[in-house]
């Protein structure tokens, strides 16, 4: 029987997701752990997301299915189903990806164990379209998300490429609610898992209980980088937008925000201070200020790397020149 206050709530938010919806909520409902909510919001989607979401609801009355008049954006939509939330664990949902049937149950168990653990996440692997595994180019070298000392969990975040994948993990509630939690710019997810992260130490789980779905329809490979700013917030669409800035300063506001030994401090000032240097981020910093600036740069760019990318695979450069289709959801 469900408790009046579940231990967990899961928070899904969707945009036409209607292709892989039910899978995502099937592997959810299956949980071994039960003592969750899931809710749904749905961003005003125009496929056939609302009648799976409703026959879900119907079946199962953990289920609680929200639909927003119009679209919010991304960003938005995922506060909003943190708003909702009433567990002390939360765990976002994504409308395509799947979770093993221990997954919830080995991370509240890990959560418990350790209340210096403020989100847990299992190792995952990629599937492709149709559910197989696939080869994967994603990066996940992060090595210091255990450690006691929050200038090396940030650190690790902060210089390391990384796939924001710990997002999809359970997290304790409480503590993300003092995070500006998935904000209106690109790539705040990873400005978000920087601050959880000056907050409370992560935890791996050494099981692979976690698939990504890589497809065609992700915001990551839809939408060129700089037009993702319509996913976040679609008021931006057509304006300037920095997010390369943007997200350095709000790592350094993260800093602000929580409350660290003098020590602890400083060395994170220190690494913010390395920051645009690191990974190429000193051009990513500068393209921004060319975009910003003058908007048609981003668009010969597009063509350059089409024409590049058309010569390299000996295919017409249309085919790769025009990746303008629009996301179906999710958060990357």
């Amino acid at each position: 029987m469900q408790s009046p206050t579940p231990r967990v709530s899961i928070g899904l938010p969707v945009y036409n997701g209607a292709r892989f919806l039910a899978a995502a909520l099937d592997s959810i409902l299956g949980q071994s752990f039960d003592d969750f909510e899931l809710i749904v919001s749905d961003n005003a989607s125009t496929d056939a997301t609302p009648e799976i979401c409703r026959h879900f609801a119907e079946r199962d009355s953990r289920v609680r299915y929200v639909r927003n008049e119009t679209n919010l954006g991304g960003a938005r939509n995922f506060s909003n189903v943190f708003g909702l939330a009433r567990g002390e664990y939360f765990k976002w949902a994504s409308h395509d990806d799947v979770m093993a049937p221990d997954f919830l149950a080995r991370c509240v168990e890990a959560l418990d164990a350790d209340p210096s653990v403020i989100l847990c996440f299992s190792r995952m692997r990629v599937i492709g379209p149709d559910g197989f595994e696939k080869k994967s180019d994603f990066s996940n070298d992060l090595r210091e998300l255990d450690s006691t000392q929050p200038s090396a969990r940030f650190g690790d975040l902060v210089l390391t490429g990384h796939g924001c994948f710990h997002v999809w993990g359970v997290m304790r509630r409480e503590d993300a609610a003092e995070t500006p939690l998935i904000a209106d710019y690109i790539g705040s997810d990873r400005g978000f898992l920087a601050e959880l992260a000056l907050r409370g130490r992560f935890r791996e789980l050494s099981e692979d209980l976690f698939s990504l779905r890589d497809h065609p329809g992700r915001s990551v490979r839809a939408m060129p980088f700089y037009l993702r700013a319509e996913w976040f917030d679609p008021p931006r669409m057509g304006k300037r937008v920095f997010p390369h800035w943007r997200l350095w300063i709000e790592y350094a506001r993260s800093l602000r925000r929580v409350e660290l030994a003098t020590s602890e401090r400083a060395r994170c000032a220190l690494l913010l201070l390395r920051w645009p240097i690191g990974r190429f981020n000193w051009a990513r910093l500068a393209m921004d200020l060319v975009v910003g600036v003058a908007p048609g740069a981003w668009r010969m760019h597009l063509r350059v790397r089409g024409w590049y990318r058309g010569v390299r695979r000996r295919v017409p450069i249309g085919r790769t020149a025009r990746p303008l289709r629009r996301p179906r959801g999710g958060l990357t």
